[in-house]
């Protein structure tokens, strides 16, 4: 290996945690549903993050494809660009279609990046021939993205309370900021293996084994499965969270602070997560890779049937842990199912999981939508209805995936 090929893939290690931190400086999200509740009714709110999912859900795979074949660069470029124009949507839009419209961006914007990013770190690092420090490299850019968020929701809670569009206007300049990082990033070799050709049915051959692959092989197959239902479960606190708080707060008064207290739990959430982050190496070599996802999934459905009990502000600081069970296994999983990929392959099989994560999702916010109504705010005694639902779902996959570790010596 050349001193220039290793000195530009030893930048790429440098820059990359900072196009993360950058990537995660979402301003809005802290505020979003109560800024869509503010121009629509609830259950309008819940379809517009159902746009989102199904948005990521239709690019997903495509999106991972096109990584393996064009280059984690100019993926993730495409990827910032549509983060930033997405939040013209948001600043001028005045009814459900153009916030609809707005979603749909985003979620091509998060598909783009979901599995290129760390396929781009990995490849990276196995072309400066440090791939053996992929846990540590993730466990990195995860606590720079814990940063990112920490800040980005504190600010943008205090930011949403003189305005709520502030927080878009920051973002979009957030998301410029990461383009301008992708830019002075060096692309590693090409994803495409050796031994590949350009033949139609070649192609349509390749394209089917890399959609497949995570099915095939019993280990990938365990990974799949608990990333799918690991995402859900992981977004459920994100989607309801906001008016859990909102209805907790009670008085027309003490809702008008929603926006801070909101953009401060979800602040202080990504602060418990970097301290979990800190430790999460520690509790990895104690209780072995599965012990340890099966301890995040448990935290993951514990805090459904938490705010499940009672619409309480003090039951709300569980919220401070939802973040946690990311710190304890998405690094892991990542380094886990890598090495067992080709890089033709490897975006895909991310996107793959993203992409089943986002589809069933999607389909339990459209159920949680229409049992909803057109009701006004959210009232708590629907909202208990939904996350105990959540929460009974999450013990029938936690005994299922129990069991299966342990067949599968995972």
């Amino acid at each position: 290996m050349s001193l220039l090929v290793r000195a530009e893939q030893n930048r790429n290690i440098r820059l990359y945690p900072w196009f993360v931190f950058c990537r995660s400086l979402f301003f809005w999200q802290a505020v979003w549903f109560l800024f869509f509740q503010s121009k629509l009714t609830p259950a309008e709110a819940i379809l517009l993050y159902a746009v989102y999912d199904i948005s990521t859900m239709i690019f997903e795979v495509p999106s991972g494809y096109m990584s393996d074949r064009l280059g984690r660069k100019i993926t993730l470029i495409l990827s910032a660009g549509l983060g930033a124009f997405c939040c013209f949507f948001f600043i001028f839009g005045t009814d459900f279609l153009a916030f609809a419209l707005g979603n749909l961006m985003l979620g091509a914007s998060m598909a783009l990046a979901s599995g290129t990013d760390s396929a781009l770190l990995f490849e990276t690092l196995k072309a400066a021939g440090r791939e053996n420090e992929i846990e540590d490299q993730e466990i990195r850019a995860w606590r720079f993205s814990f940063s990112a968020a920490a800040i980005s929701a504190l600010g943008g809670g205090l930011m949403a309370y003189g305005d709520y569009l502030s927080v878009f206007y920051a973002t979009m300049l957030a998301q410029a900021f990461a383009l301008i990082v992708i830019f002075f990033i060096k692309s590693p070799a090409p994803a495409v293996s050796a031994g590949s050709n350009n033949k139609r049915s070649s192609t349509k051959l390749r394209f089917f084994d890399t959609v497949t692959i995570g099915f095939r092989h019993p280990a990938l197959r365990w990974f799949l499965g608990f990333g799918t239902l690991a995402y859900m479960f992981s977004h459920v606190g994100f989607v309801f969270g906001q008016p859990f708080i909102f209805e907790a707060l009670g008085s027309d008064q003490t809702q008008f602070f929603a926006v801070i207290v909101s953009g401060s739990v979800s602040a202080a959430m990504m602060g418990v997560s970097l301290l979990a982050s800190a430790v999460s190496k520690r509790l990895r070599q104690g209780l072995g890779l599965a012990g340890i996802l099966l301890f995040a999934f448990a935290i993951q459905i514990s805090i459904n049937g938490v705010l499940a009990i009672e619409n309480s502000i003090y039951l709300s600081a569980i919220l401070l842990l939802r973040m946690v069970p990311d710190a304890f296994s998405r690094p892991y999983i990542l380094a886990a199912v890598q090495p067992l990929l080709a890089n033709d392959n490897r975006a895909t099989y991310l996107s793959m999981q993203s992409f089943l994560g986002r589809v069933i999702f999607a389909v339990t916010l459209y159920g949680a939508a229409t049992y909803s109504g057109g009701v006004s705010p959210l009232p708590y005694d629907i909202l208990q209805v939904i996350l105990t639902t959540y929460f009974m779902a999450g013990l029938v996959s936690f005994a299922l995936f129990w069991s299966t570790a342990r067949c599968l010596r995972v």
